[in-house]
């Protein structure tokens, strides 16, 4: 027996979230660039000025660990 295929998600961010959205380190606002974008955010950068803290977004996903995770 196989395996199915689990459910398929989009895979880019919606601009909404960004309502959401805050810096896991500080709490504070996050500033968006876009470097790619296709109805939705495929590629760029948040960032946030409190703690100067910068979050890559790559293929659609923003990636929010802090960086002492990373």
């Amino acid at each position: 027996m196989g395996l199915s295929p689990g459910p398929r998600f989009p895979r880019a961010m919606k601009r909404d979230l960004m309502e959401i959205l805050c810096c896991p380190v500080c709490k504070g606002d996050l500033e968006l660039t876009v470097k790619a974008e296709k109805d939705e955010i495929l590629e760029g950068s948040l960032f946030c000025k409190n703690c100067n803290h910068r979050y890559e977004i790559t293929d659609g996903i923003p990636d929010l660990l802090p960086p002492d995770f990373k």
